[in-house]
């Protein structure tokens, strides 16, 4: 599934499409995607003007000039095109065309007029219409945990969020009510960068340790958006470029090779939490 990354790359490819465009010839191809889209959806969309773009978690968001919020989640394979141009190469590529675009639209801006569409061959993704007013207090929003490059995100939020927990902190680190769009691939990152064990507590890792993963957490994320966030399989950006973070990779997906880290002679180790792939080094991330 795409991260908060990723996510975040394709807010910043159709901003400047998007930002300040009217709505028009809003299409929708099928009834549902991972849920069904809203009552009256292509209506509410057409003749609308997108005030700006905005990234909640793993969430796109769009205010728009009608008072409502259009919110699209990427799923696992959902990805926007823009003038018919795939956001991206993969791997693995899903199908962008066909009946695979659920739904399209035209984006008119300074007399320029762009087609975005949103193809998902897996149908995980799923859009809303929320009113702007509310969009906070809506399920969707309401548990989740600061953003990690926001200013609500420290050490101190973590010492209280962590504080008594037994969970180990790699899960924690992954509980949205926690931290809002932290994903499996930058935890492990962080977890290396910072040399924390991703097997010991939450409650058990000191403050001065937590401040040095803040700063960590928000430095991978950084990295990782100028890179155009990782393509594993499915994820593209706006500009039908890949991402090449993966490229950068200090411990994930490196399961049997030597740690990066200076004067380490430790092997690389994958782990499983909660389902997850850990990677880690025993060596030097200690508990």
């Amino acid at each position: 599934m795409p991260e908060l990354p990723e996510v975040e790359t394709v807010r910043r490819g159709l901003e400047p499409v998007l930002t300040g465009a009217r709505l028009t010839r809003v299409r929708q191809n099928r009834p549902d995607l991972r849920f069904p889209f809203p009552e009256r959806f292509v209506e509410r969309l057409e003749g609308a003007t997108v005030e700006r773009l905005d990234r909640r978690a793993k969430y796109l968001l769009f205010p728009l000039s009608t008072g409502e919020t259009w919110v699209s989640h990427l799923g696992m394979t959902g990805r926007f095109t823009l003038d018919g141009e795939q956001l991206g190469e993969f791997e693995d590529a899903a199908p962008i065309a066909g009946k695979h675009e659920h739904m399209s639209l035209c984006a008119v801006r300074d007399a320029v007029t762009t087609r975005v569409g949103f193809a998902d061959a897996r149908r995980f993704g799923f859009m809303g219409l929320i009113p702007t007013d509310a969009v906070e207090a809506h399920p969707w929003f309401a548990a989740l945990g600061p953003e990690p490059l926001g200013n609500g995100f420290s050490g101190t939020h973590l010492a209280e969020a962590f504080s008594g927990r037994k969970q180990n902190i790699k899960v924690s680190l992954l509980d949205q009510r926690n931290v809002a769009g932290l994903g499996n691939i930058y935890v492990c990152e962080a977890l290396y960068r910072a040399r924390i064990s991703p097997l010991v507590a939450a409650g058990k890792v000191s403050k001065p340790r937590l401040e040095t993963l803040a700063a960590v957490v928000r430095d991978v994320l950084n990295e990782a958006i100028l890179a155009g966030g990782s393509t594993l399989k499915d994820f593209a950006n706006a500009d039908g470029g890949q991402g090449y973070f993966q490229h950068r990779f200090d411990v994930y997906g490196r399961e049997g090779q030597p740690c990066l880290a200076d004067g380490c002679s430790g092997v690389v180790k994958r782990t499983v939490q909660a389902g997850r792939s850990t990677f880690w080094c025993p060596s030097c991330q200690k508990r």
